[in-house]
């Protein structure tokens, strides 16, 4: 029998592309010691304690230690890993320095660290001034934690095919998609048709190494970076340390490349590709994503702009930085691009350049049929989403949102030209920063035209409604009426002002029980679409939280405080709305212990991944009325 008073140590030494399966390695070594304890005790096994002990091994370069202590409850123990890195002289690791981080050493620091992150929480968020319980609290700053403790770093290759990449855009339009096609046979051949099809065939290959650091949605079912995603992310990280957002949105910036285009799935290595199905590993150099990450970059000029304002608030972070007593003060990291305007700048520049090509990007390679089929817009702006097969537009990020069936080359998307039109809107404010002067003239003039061509493609005056537009078989272009979060994103990314002819017919809209209004939030799809709750109904009726925050955003930002005819309803729809998206989120997690990645607009209920303390978590903003 092995002895089990004492520590036992393991130590493996694997090549360093296997180190990610190293889980499922050890489940594999306790299985087969299993299997020879099993064939030497075919009677009867021994003392449970002593069936699975890992054998001491001494590999001279180790890159894995597994250590088996086995211990009788009640116990408790601290676990100290210092490495000689960590020490800035030179002198070696000691038992001295375990002390002081272990036993009741370790208790007051962790004391004093929670502490310091409740006093900074209710500081940069102050829900207890709001009212709000001690639970509610503990809840919100458990969404905090769940998002920034998601953070990760990925390296590796991903599979892109470049087959179309360099083909005529009047090429690509046309070969729209089919019902029976996947998201991988776009514009291409399709099962059964080889060469000689007049279709280019796919080609993917993979490229890199790429690095990135970024959040994600859920750590067990998405854990990788989404460009769709992201941008949200950094709303709720980017208020709680401005410059870690800054960080990240940074790396996110270099992966541009030098045509414009950023994968929308961050699947970089082979443990990524482990958790995504073959099918959906492939990234096509003209499929787009909603660039979410300029929610995040207007975002921090508004902070920025904030501080410059009340310089009576950027005295106070310098003394405070000038203040630092010890490195656990985050002062100077989370807010130095804040206060000092040279560092903001320097970003700004850094980062300028990348998004001006993505900008860019969408409006060469997402531009839509604008002048055919009886259209003559006057903004002169079209912009249709590739990627789309009969029953998914994966890359307008609202999978299968009802659009036009079957696909046409003609379709023009209402949230497309509103996400470049929000896009032209932030690089002009970028521009103004940096000082150039040309570029702010261009941006004025096509976010001009782009919210002309959306009230004159887009607006539906039977309906009242925002919609797709697509072409009938007489060749003619029509609306195609569907009520939802594709009618609202003109109002929710702030694009209509307060008296605009439109907005009362919006409020109407999302306030109708019949439409989107619902206990829980507003649903993703009209009830009365007869689309409502069918097939997936993935965002066919359920309440997503990212779209209600940018709808209260806009409604606290835009409306709520502006005198006119709708002022008072905008304020009524806001107070209610934001009580039923606290309400709920909450109530589902104390009753099941998650937040979710969607809500029943039905009964509330939590549906799909979970934990999804993805863009779900903005609900600690909404509670602290941070837009």
């Amino acid at each position: 029998m092995p002895d089990l008073e004492r520590t036992i140590v393991a130590k493996w030494e694997i090549p360093k592309q296997h180190l990610w399966q190293i889980k499922e390695g050890l489940a594999h070594h306790v299985v087969e010691h299993a299997k020879q304890l099993a064939q030497k005790y075919p009677e009867a096994l021994p003392d449970a304690a002593h069936l699975f002990v890992v054998s001491d091994s001494t590999k001279e370069k180790p890159n894995v230690l597994l250590v088996q202590k086995t211990l009788r409850a009640p116990f408790q123990f601290d676990i100290v890993f210092l490495s000689q890195s960590a020490k800035r002289h030179k002198e070696p690791i000691g038992a001295d320095d375990a002390k002081d981080l272990s036993g009741k050493a370790l208790t007051g620091l962790l004391k004093s660290a929670s502490d310091s992150f409740d006093n900074r929480f209710e500081k940069q968020f102050g829900l207890a001034a709001k009212g709000f319980k001690d639970d509610e609290i503990a809840f919100a700053q458990s969404l905090l934690g769940n998002m920034v403790g998601g953070l990760g770093y990925f390296h590796g290759t991903q599979i892109v095919d470049r087959a179309l990449e360099d083909l005529e855009e009047d090429f690509v339009a046309d070969f729209p998609t089919n019902e029976e096609e996947d998201e991988e046979d776009d514009y291409f051949g399709g099962a059964g048709k080889g060469e000689g099809s007049g279709k280019p065939q796919p080609n993917p290959k993979e490229e890199g190494p790429f690095s990135l650091f970024t959040a994600v949605p859920s750590r067990p079912f998405f854990p990788r970076g989404f460009l769709w995603d992201e941008g949200f992310h950094h709303l709720l990280i980017g208020a709680w340390d401005n410059d870690l957002s800054l960080d990240i949105i940074s790396h996110w910036a270099s992966l541009i490349d030098e045509k414009g285009w950023v994968a929308r799935e961050q699947i970089l290595g082979e443990e990524a590709r482990s958790k995504v199905p073959k099918e959906f590993q492939t990234q096509y150099p003209h499929f787009a994503n909603p660039p979410t990450l300029v929610l995040a970059v207007n975002k921090y000029i508004e902070r920025l702009r904030f501080m410059r304002k009340h310089p009576e608030l950027k005295m106070q972070e310098i003394t405070d930085i000038d203040g630092m007593t010890s490195t656990s003060d985050v002062n100077l990291l989370s807010s130095a691009h804040l206060v000092d305007e040279t560092l903001a700048k320097s970003y700004l520049d850094r980062v300028y350049e990348k998004f001006r090509k993505q900008y860019l990007w969408f409006r060469r390679t997402q531009w839509g049929n604008i002048e055919d089929h009886g259209r003559d817009p006057k903004g002169g702006e079209g912009y249709r989403w590739r990627g789309r097969t009969d029953q998914h537009t994966l890359t307008s990020g609202l999978d299968d949102y009802p659009r036009a069936s079957p696909p046409h080359e003609g379709e023009l998307h209402v949230d497309l030209i509103s996400w470049v039109a929000f896009y032209a809107r932030t690089l002009r404010a970028v521009a103004e920063e940096l000082g150039k002067e040309a570029d702010v003239k261009e941006y004025l003039k096509h976010e001009k035209n782009l919210l002309t061509s959306l009230d004159d493609l887009h607006w539906d005056k039977k309906s009242k409604s925002y919609c797709d537009v697509s072409v009938d078989n007489a060749g003619e272009s029509y609306h195609l009426v569907h009520k939802g979060y594709l009618s609202l994103m003109p109002f929710v990314l702030g694009l209509l002002p307060a008296d605009h002819p439109h907005l009362g017919a919006i409020l109407d809209m999302m306030y109708d029980e019949k439409e989107l209004w619902s206990p829980y939030g507003l649903a993703s799809l009209s009830k009365s679409d007869e689309f409502y709750g069918t097939r997936e109904n993935y965002w066919r009726g359920p309440v997503w939280i990212n779209i209600n925050y940018l709808a209260l955003a806009s409604l606290h930002k835009n409306y709520v405080s502006a005198p006119g005819p709708h002022q008072a309803k905008a304020q009524k729809i806001y107070k209610e709305l934001r009580g039923n998206i606290i309400k709920n989120v909450y109530k589902e997690y104390k009753r099941t212990g998650y937040v979710w990645e969607q809500y029943s607009s039905e009964d509330g209920e939590g549906k799909r991944s979970h934990p999804f303390t993805g863009w779900t978590a903005l609900v600690t903003l909404i509670m602290a009325e941070k837009y």
